[in-house]
């Protein structure tokens, strides 16, 4: 391979890596920087050409990284979540499906002149939001707590059944385009869909037996799964033409809907893969955009945006919204809301390949068309979504919540005492038992790695500003700490002291850890732990005129350790190794406190018996 060959990709690593680093940093939707990245290294500066570079292995790269992206996205949709988040969800999926497609279809066709087959793509390819570019947009817009749910269910939902509906109109035109005959073309299309249900079925079936049963070890299961999902998706369209897509989405479907499948591992297995592969194909998609072909879009371009922002969108979620309590505010924000991301991207590059190869020409519009919908929508909506919360009062109100790393006795002690005065908290914790645990307690629990490309999408922080670790597990305790250092901010994150560690640990500990230490003073959590063995709890205080802040304190004999207070502006604030500010009447303290004030228990015990002289 030659040297230059060799650079070129190893660009295109080092670059998608510095998109996905500049997203993190900026807190905008990754897919927005690469396909800018990718515009830069290709039609810009002429850096990269995928045809030169890649050759004849260009279509398979693009065909087998799109088969990953649909069987990720598949193992997502689980039928329970979608009965268990609300009407509004459940609606949106299916009108708003049926009504962006009908929407985006009529468009194309009358605003730009191509064929009903194209445009009928076009239409179901852009009925796709996905959690990738919502879940950004949410943390830095803040709606209200309803609204962030639909949206974010929405977009983990409708993800693989958009790409299943692509799929299932590219099969159509596909195997209408082999035939003239009327009846011949419907037995290809039948035959192709029939061999992506049953393989797809008999795919997920047998990997989910076998990580169920665990017939392969566990290290193999993310590299196993990922190798027979591919040879599926190979073996399904050598028996039945282009019919592997609709494969791995099956195969993802089920798996995600049998009992007792370990896929968990599977997902986050999914970070790495998206920095290494999927990061890599969205540079190399839009390399081969050519602003001449953009340009050729003329007005008609700006129509097709405009019905579909302002049209399809606001008459999707209207209808959607009959029946359901959610105000006409409400609505307006969620008609504001819908960007297009990675699916659309990747499914359109695909399939334009194709239809091109079958004689479809007018299919080398679906690139440059879908890309500028991607970037209209993720540019206009991060830029605006916010404005339009506040200016519709849909905002969520300032981030005061708590996220608290551990869902253990004393964490869930302390959730429950903020919960009660209607605190945002979240409790977060790989420990099933705790987890369960704070459920049962009816506490905002997620279970799993808060820092996981999942707790991107489903780890809820609206309204939450601050982190508490309460967590023995020092090294994923660090961990959490740099990433919500890096998301909060500094003063947001509040870690315990590690105890009696020696003075060698404490040097070797990191300056940024350090910064947080000193949760509710100079406390670990085995003491706080040994505490609440003993019987303390977290209690709510109330000062007054009557009972001051000095009373308090004497009626436990000093043995109360404060952990909260909230002055009478409302505002909470969390005990460092300083108390903030000097409580005083119209204070409200949260304090961990013995099981009885010793004062109490004196009274109570009976007076001491001296023996006769």
């Amino acid at each position: 391979m030659a040297a230059n060959t060799v650079l070129v990709l190893a660009s295109i690593g080092v670059l998608s890596l510095f998109c996905q680093w500049l997203a993190w940093r900026l807190r905008v939707p990754a897919i927005l920087l690469l396909l800018a990245g990718g515009i830069a290294a290709g039609p810009l500066t002429g850096w990269l050409e995928p045809e030169a570079v890649f050759g004849d292995l260009l279509f398979p790269v693009i065909s087998l990284a799109v088969a990953i992206i649909l069987f990720e996205g598949s193992l997502t949709l689980e039928f329970e979540e979608i009965k268990g988040h609300g009407k509004m969800v459940r609606n949106l999926v299916p009108v708003g499906s049926v009504i962006t497609c009908t929407v985006g279809t009529l468009a194309v066709h009358w605003g730009l002149d191509v064929s009903w087959e194209i445009a009928l793509l076009f239409g179901a390819i852009t009925i796709v939001t996905g959690p990738t570019v919502i879940a950004p947009l949410l943390r830095s817009v803040r709606p209200a707590a309803r609204l962030a749910n639909i949206l974010r269910w929405e977009g983990i939902i409708i993800d693989p059944v958009g790409a299943l509906l692509a799929v299932l109109v590219f099969e159509g035109i596909v195997s209408w385009g082999q035939a003239n005959v009327f009846s011949h073309s419907l037995y290809i299309f039948a035959t192709t869909v029939a061999v992506g249900l049953a393989l797809g079925a008999a795919a997920g079936w047998l990997n989910g037996f076998a990580l169920r049963k665990h017939l392969i070890p566990q290290y193999l299961h993310n590299a196993g799964t990922l190798t027979f999902m591919l040879g599926a998706y190979a073996l399904s369209n050598e028996m039945a033409h282009e019919s592997g897509l609709l494969t791995v989405t099956i195969m993802g479907i089920w798996m995600a809907n049998m009992k007792q499948v370990p896929i968990e591992s599977i997902l986050e297995f999914k970070e790495s893969l998206s920095v290494l592969l999927i990061s890599a194909l969205f540079i190399i998609l839009a390399a081969r955009v050519e602003f001449t072909a953009i340009a050729d879009l003329g007005w008609g371009l700006v129509t097709v945006l405009a019905l579909l922002i302002l049209v399809a969108r606001p008459v999707s979620i209207f209808l959607s919204a009959i029946g359901t309590s959610l105000s006409w505010r409400d609505k307006l924000f969620l008609s504001w809301v819908a960007p297009r991301g990675i699916v659309a991207a990747a499914v359109s590059a695909l399939f334009a390949f194709q239809l091109q190869t079958l004689g479809h020409d007018d299919a080398d519009i679906l690139v440059p068309l879908v890309l500028m919908v991607i970037i209209t929508t993720v540019t206009l909506q991060s830029l605006t979504a916010r404005l339009v919360a506040r200016l519709l009062h849909v905002a969520e109100p300032a981030d005061y919540g708590f996220l608290i790393l551990g869902a253990n006795q004393v964490a869930r002690q302390i959730g429950l005492a903020l919960k009660k005065l209607n605190v945002p908290v979240v409790l977060t914790d790989t420990n099933w038992e705790n987890a369960r645990l704070a459920r049962m307690n009816n506490l905002q629990v997620y279970f799993g790695n808060p820092v996981s490309e999942h707790a991107s999408t489903h780890l809820d922080l609206t309204g939450i500003g601050n982190l508490l670790i309460i967590s023995p597990y020092k090294q994923f305790n660090s961990l959490a700490t740099y990433h919500f250092l890096d998301w909060l901010g500094n003063g947001r994150v509040h870690s315990l002291s590690e105890g009696d560690q020696d003075q060698k640990a404490r040097h070797q500990t990191a300056e940024k850890i350090q910064q947080t230490r000193g949760l509710f003073g100079d406390v670990s959590y085995a003491k706080l732990a040994t505490l609440v063995s003993k019987g303390y709890t977290v209690k709510t205080t109330q000062l007054s005129d009557t009972f001051s802040y000095q009373q308090f304190k004497e009626q436990y004999d000093q043995q109360a350790r404060v952990l909260f207070t909230i002055d009478p502006r409302e505002r909470i604030s969390v005990v460092t190794s300083e108390m903030p500010g000097k409580p005083d009447k119209g204070w409200v303290l949260i304090s961990l406190v013995p099981p009885q004030p010793p004062k109490e228990r004196r009274e109570k015990e009976p007076a001491p018996q001296t023996s006769p002289a």
